[in-house]
């Protein structure tokens, strides 16, 4: 329950009320904004806090949320913000660099069989590597993962703590869709078919390659690919209406995408892109190229896109439809996609005053839109028209 506290005297009163968008509320939790947007005025809520580099969430069918932390731990948190101890069993992540605990998922049938999915960086050797663990979740007193089983390990050479990639996504067969990236120092290894670098692979439930998989049977390749020439993809969901899987990738300076994987296709990096190296260099041979993907959208200058939603509730009526992810780099806030088929007709940039990178975009149960800050002092934001 939110208890604001508002103070307003006579002689601001006219001002406030032309600056309403910018209207401040505190609440017991942190603060709740007004900011505008297309859909009117927008207000954000302060959930919860004290969450350190949070990464992914996962509604609970109660409304409860998973969370991850990146250092490695799973919390239950609360519609009132209330973190759970973190749980025990997760298994052991190498928290260097960009990688650590990273995305969590619940099995579609989780209602009745508790499992789960968790996506993290594993240490190997000298470096890392991107593998995916199954467990069952306990719920009680002391939440807890048991059963926890890794079911697949990137194949490759290792990473020094860059480019996981390290997005699940199941399809309604039940297969998983898993996106790797290639560890930035080893961008060529997106083009070689031999190694999970820069993939979106294809398992099962299990962790085995599905026998109908593009690569399956063919010398050289792992039979998990579904799609390669990928960089860093820290965003994956299903189409609501096509059943298509959508994922948004990070270029280099310039050059992230928006892409529809297709079974068996070449996206093209390093060998195409609209990006140049962090120190202004050429990395391209060019933007287009025969056997290479396109995407449906890009950015230049990058936003470095995280998380990902398609919005298909009622509480936005004039976003239903629309595509969201977040920003960690200067664009900060979330961005909105406006579709026509798979069609990227306009853009919108919201929530940049808010001074937050956002790490996930979900849609609640409640219809809201639901937000990671990408912080030490991570926070759960929900994005609700203002007033309701």
């Amino acid at each position: 329950m939110r208890t604001p506290l508002v103070i307003v005297t006579a002689t601001l009163a006219a001002a406030i009320t032309l600056t309403a968008s910018l209207l401040i509320v505190s609440t017991t939790r942190g603060a709740s904004t007004s900011f505008e947007s297309s859909a009117g005025a927008l207000e954000v809520e302060t959930i919860a806090s004290g969450l350190v580099v949070p990464w992914s969430l996962a509604f609970l069918p109660d409304g409860r949320m998973l969370v991850t932390e990146r250092p490695g731990r799973v919390r239950v948190v609360t519609r009132n913000g209330q973190l759970s101890p973190p749980l025990t069993g997760v298994p052991e992540v190498w928290a260097t660099g960009q990688g650590g605990l990273h995305d969590v998922a619940l099995d579609k049938d989780f209602a009745r069989n508790g499992t789960l999915y968790l996506c993290y960086a594993e240490r190997a050797g000298s470096g890392g590597r991107t593998a995916v663990a199954r467990g069952k979740f306990n719920d009680g007193d002391k939440p807890r993962l048991s059963d926890v089983k890794v079911i697949f390990r990137q194949e490759g050479p290792l990473s020094s703590g860059y480019h996981y990639g390290c997005r699940i996504a199941q399809a309604a067969d039940g297969n998983l869709f898993v996106t790797l990236g290639e560890h930035f120092s080893q961008r060529d290894e997106a083009q070689n078919l031999a190694n999970h670098l820069g993939k979106i692979v294809r398992i099962t439930p299990d962790g085995a390659a599905p026998r109908d998989n593009p690569f399956v049977g063919r010398d050289g390749a792992k039979p998990e690919i579904w799609s390669y020439g990928h960089r860093n993809p820290q965003s994956l969901a299903f189409h609501p209406v096509t059943g298509k899987l959508w994922e948004i990738e990070h270029g280099p300076r310039g050059g992230d995408e928006v892409n529809i994987p297709e079974k068996g296709k070449n996206y093209g990096w390093p060998v195409i892109g609209y990006g140049v190296d962090y120190s202004g260099a050429k990395i391209h041979e060019t933007t287009q190229k025969d056997g290479m993907e396109q995407p449906i959208k890009y950015w230049v200058p990058s936003i470095a896109p995280c998380g990902m939603a398609f919005y298909t509730a009622d509480l936005f009526p004039r976003w239903k439809g629309s595509l969201f992810t977040g920003s960690i780099n200067s664009v900060k806030g979330i961005v909105r996609l406006s579709l026509d088929g798979e069609k990227v007709t306009g853009e919108e940039r919201l929530l940049q005053n808010l001074n937050e990178q956002i790490r996930d975009v979900r849609q609640g149960p409640d219809g809201a839109l639901w937000l990671l800050t990408d912080n030490s002092a991570g926070r759960i934001l929900r994005v609700t028209p203002a007033g309701k």
